[in-house]
């Protein structure tokens, strides 16, 4: 299986169980900036026990993995559980949605794109992976955060509203992270 046939797989599923959804992560950055080798999908959902049952048993145990008892304890604690294809190696990271400003405003922002011609899928705007993508480089310092970024403001940029950016920047506490990401850009045209 490969990455956008999983990613198929798990839109239609949430599609056909009417979950909220939405992909952001790294294959939501290569949606708007430059390709880079992933296996795995991030997308934020608002599942709820009700879709429990139901969400176990479109994954078959003979080809996926996923733990029921793992994903009503996410939906409990508000945190993420795994949907894993072992064949290929790919994995899902489910995060389930935030009661926050944040959450509610990239929920309200989905884009509709097609991540492969055969289907659509909900998106994080691009403002809103550059945002996220913010917060785990100030969590982690990993350079790849700040490489994904500077590919969407690359290719995106004309697209990409900055005041939206600036504004939840400061919002979140990630002023300087955005600062230093600006000066580099303009480092890399001059």
């Amino acid at each position: 299986m490969e990455l956008f046939d999983f990613l198929q797989k798990v839109v239609e599923v949430f599609e056909d169980l009417g979950i909220p959804y939405l992909v952001t992560g790294s294959v939501a950055a290569m949606a708007y900036g430059e390709p880079r080798f992933t296996n795995d999908i991030d997308i934020v959902a608002e599942i709820a026990v009700d879709h429990v049952a139901e969400l176990v048993a479109a994954f078959p145990a003979d080809e996926f993995y996923v733990d029921e008892e793992t994903i009503r304890e996410a939906i409990s604690d508000r945190s993420q559980f795994n949907i894993i294809h072992p064949g290929s190696g790919l994995k899902v990271d489910v995060i389930i949605r935030q009661d926050t400003l944040f959450d509610n405003s990239r929920f309200g922002r989905i884009r509709r794109i097609h991540p492969a011609e055969s289907y659509q899928a909900n998106f994080a705007a691009p403002e809103d992976v550059i945002i996220k993508k913010m917060e785990y480089y100030k969590e982690g310092g990993s350079e790849k955060h700040l490489r994904d970024i500077t590919g969407i403001l690359k290719i995106t940029g004309e697209e990409v509203d900055r005041r939206y950016i600036a504004e939840w920047a400061h919002r979140l506490g990630l002023v300087e992270i955005w600062d230093a990401i600006l000066r580099r850009l303009c480092e890399k045209t001059q």
